[in-house]
């Protein structure tokens, strides 16, 4: 009588597809939007004169409710351009060019430098979008005369590019880029190590609590690593040509108020980028178990 072999499955984890991060950090600025405004409205304020919600006091009064969601076009965009290229440059290469071994997990070390080089081409491609969408959050606080108006992200877009050239489009480039290689290493490097941190415990399973777990504490080093580029990013962005000379300008100018100036906004910031961060990887997490892809790992 033959005997039946069987040959074993190989082991295999799913894992994102390419545009996953995009769709889920557009998902997450649909909600955390508001916030975001109000944030950018405190970072543009040169002396302290009002706290995050007599501001939102002060724009629902004034502009009415949907005035908080001034932007969000350009808000989908930069993360539609930004977030994309960041998660499908970190992801791709840690997924598909780097060895799969489920016995030596990617070291922290390369994670870092990963997700630095993720978000430097990332910070790099969104810049004009993340420009817009800081004019069009702060339009509001500007007098009438003043405004700029946009429709939308693409109206801003293109008025920038006719009126002040293709350069302004990239106008606080160098701010983003840095802004974002510190960004990427504090939400996506250190979210992947925290939730590797926890599933190695053998307490936390891949499930909603590890992946809240791990975003709400990548949210908050990513908000203590990037505040400073963000308050500075934002000054720039926002002003007229030729307002800033040079970098050390603007350093000069942010610190007038002393070191608290280029943290200033760190509460809503946090309140920002901790559920935006939360969001972002629960909706990725999601598309990844629901339709992610197979691939062989090495046991």
């Amino acid at each position: 009588m033959a005997t039946q072999t069987t040959v074993e499955k190989p082991a295999t984890k799913l894992v994102s597809k390419w545009y996953f991060g995009g769709l889920a950090s557009a998902g997450a600025a649909c909600i955390t939007h508001p916030i975001d405004l109000t944030k950018v409205h405190l970072q543009t304020q040169q002396e302290v004169k009002m706290r995050g919600y007599q501001m939102v006091i002060k724009i629902v009064k004034n502009d009415g409710v949907m005035a908080m969601y001034n932007g969000l076009s350009a808000s989908i965009g930069r993360q539609m351009t930004y977030s994309l290229v960041r998660f499908a440059i970190y992801e791709t290469v840690k997924n598909s060019v780097l060895p799969q071994d489920a016995n030596r997990p990617m070291p922290f070390y390369q994670k870092a430098l990963l997700a630095g080089f993720a978000g430097a081409c990332g910070g790099f491609v969104g810049t004009p979008c993340d420009m817009i969408n800081v004019r069009m959050q702060n339009d509001v606080k500007l007098p009438l005369d003043k405004r700029r108006n946009y429709k939308h992200v693409f109206d801003g877009l293109w008025k920038t590019y006719k009126f002040e050239g293709r350069v302004s489009l990239f106008n606080g480039a160098s701010m983003a880029t840095s802004r974002a290689v510190l960004m990427t290493i504090g939400q996506i490097g250190l979210y992947d190590q925290f939730k590797q941190m926890l599933l190695q415990t053998g307490i936390f399973k891949d499930n909603l609590v590890t992946h809240f777990s791990s975003s709400l504490m990548a949210g908050f080093c990513a908000t203590v690593l990037t505040q400073p580029f963000d308050v500075m990013k934002t000054r720039l962005m926002n002003a007229k040509p030729g307002e800033f000379k040079s970098f050390a300008a603007l350093v000069v100018y942010t610190a007038k108020l002393g070191p608290s100036g280029f943290y200033k906004g760190f509460i809503p910031a946090f309140v920002r980028l901790a559920p935006q961060t939360i969001f972002t990887f629960i909706f990725f997490e999601q598309l990844r178990l629901n339709f992610g892809r197979e691939i062989a790992v090495k046991t």
